[in-house]
Formats: C-alpha cells, structure tokens, sequence
C-alpha cells in the first residue's frame, strides 16, 4: 500500500500539483469522481468494465490522496473501520439483512 502511495504522490509531484491537493479539495474530486463512477450505472446496470475500473481507480487516487495530506495511513484507516463496523454490526444480528446497525 505504501508503494502505491509513494507512487501517487510522485505523480503529483512531479507535475507540481500537490499544491492543490488541500483536504477540501481532494474531498471535492473525491465526490465528483464518485459522481462520474454512478455515471457509469446512469440509465441500467449494463457497464462498461473499462470505464468502471478508470472511475474507481479515480476515486481511490483521490481518497489516497486525502490520505497523504493528512498524515494517516490509507490500509490502517480501513482496518480501523472494519474493526469498528464489526462491533456495530455482529454476524449474529447483522448477517444477510441490511438494517443499519442501530435498529438491529
């Protein structure tokens, strides 16, 4: 994971661009980059894979992003949450049904 940031980061280095990449902005792209992922869904659920891989990887670059200028570690965050979800949501009352965690 780290790789893949280091890589990222040196992308927008090299085209001086991290000076953009203010938390507010890059929370920005993120959204209208999932913005351009629904898209893809617009009119049926028929997508073109293509399409959707570079649409999701836009959303990931931007969220890795985020991450990295706010100092936390993308993999750690993800953990964190998936121990933190599995609290409010136990296999025993969560499985097959998507009632949100508070009406369980």
């Amino acid at each position: 994971m780290k790789e893949l940031e280091e890589k990222i980061v040196k992308f927008a280095e090299d085209r001086d661009w991290l000076q953009f990449n203010t938390p507010e902005n890059l929370a920005k792209s993120i959204s209208i980059e999932a913005g351009e992922l629904l898209e893809c869904f617009q009119w049926n659920s028929n997508y073109n894979k293509d399409e959707l891989k570079y649409e999701i990887a836009d959303v990931m670059n931007y969220c890795i992003l985020l991450c990295h200028q706010i100092g936390v570690d993308p993999k750690q965050i993800v953990l964190d949450k998936i121990d933190i979800s599995s609290k409010k949501y136990p296999v025993e009352k969560a499985k097959g049904i998507s009632t949100k965690y508070n009406k369980l």
